[in-house]
């Protein structure tokens, strides 16, 4: 799976630089597309050598490789997006060996139907996950392991309204969602884990309220930063310990080719562990962006929040 991932963002990358020298061959019609692709394709590396160096440290090599796209339907007044992200890396560092440095699934889709200015009833579906075993002791197979592929998988399904003023803003709210979590791993289907019941037990099913929010920034010429949060609500078993979660990415991009990505995200999960959860990642290297098509809250006769 892992080098399934590496070889599809090269891929991706190879096929959408042959995408641009076509179109540069074609001619260019203007037309409305209801269709529009944004996908962005990433594989970075970090390195560290040390001979004789008094102030310490490990050699160490590492990679991570993802893929993050968005495939959206826009017509009259139906909306339709779909977000693939997939992400994973590794460190090898002397001494410690390989260790598990980025891991994640997360694939969604929202459908939704306009009834007013920006704001849309919507239904959607929403699955997250992890391609490789995690372990206490980072990635050493030796130490316990505490997670899995689907070990857990959190799926979500739920109806509520959205509110999408443009394209850099989208708030999510379902009163009525939906949620499963999977334990497909034998090894951790046991009582309490991940807020099973029983021993064996390979799901848990809750209902309750599930908030998400998308809100990207503009900071300053190729340097954006993109906030995710979601909140979630257990109608059925404590309501009160909410399932917390946000997200950052700071992209800052040196080129067509080269960027750089900060990213941090936090969790907090009753179920999981009683602590907040972190995880920081910094990368430079190859990225590549394919767009296809005008999403319709970038086309000027729908930018009505622009001041004139």
């Amino acid at each position: 799976m892992k080098k399934f991932l590496l070889i599809l963002s090269c891929f991706m990358g190879m096929y959408a630089s042959a995408q641009e020298e076509l179109k540069k061959d074609s001619a260019v019609i203007d037309t409305i597309k209801y269709w529009s692709v944004l996908g962005k394709n990433t594989l970075m590396i970090n390195q560290a050598a040390f001979s004789n160096w008094v102030g310490g440290g490990a050699n160490n090599v590492g990679w991570l490789a993802g893929i993050n796209y968005n495939l959206t339907y826009e017509k009259d007044n139906d909306l339709w997006e779909n977000i693939i992200i997939l992400g994973y890396g590794q460190n090898d560092t002397k001494g410690l060996g390989i260790r598990k440095t980025q891991d994640v699934i997360n694939v969604s889709t929202n459908y939704g139907r306009k009834f007013s200015k920006s704001w849309y009833f919507s239904m959607g579906a929403g699955l997250q996950s992890q391609f490789a075993a995690g372990y206490e002791d980072g990635n050493n197979p030796e130490a316990k392991k505490i997670s899995n592929f689907m070990a857990p998988g959190f799926l979500n399904v739920g109806m509520g309204i959205t509110y999408r003023p443009n394209d850099d803003l989208t708030v999510t709210l379902r009163p009525t969602n939906a949620r499963w979590i999977i334990v497909s791993d034998k090894n951790l289907q046991t009582a309490k884990s991940y807020g099973l019941k029983n021993d064996g037990d390979s799901s848990l099913l809750q209902f309750g309220f599930l908030g998400t929010a998308m809100y990207k920034v503009k900071i300053m010429e190729d340097i954006y930063l993109t906030n995710t949060a979601s909140v979630f609500s257990n109608y059925l078993d404590h309501p009160d310990r909410l399932v917390l979660a946000y997200g950052a990415l700071l992209n800052l991009k040196v080129n067509k080719y080269i960027s750089s990505n900060v990213t941090v995200d936090l969790l907090y999960d009753h179920n999981q562990v009683e602590k907040t959860q972190l995880k920081q990642t910094l990368g430079i290297g190859f990225a590549y962006t394919l767009a296809n098509g005008v999403k319709r809250s970038h086309r000027k006769d729908s930018q009505w929040w622009i001041k004139k």
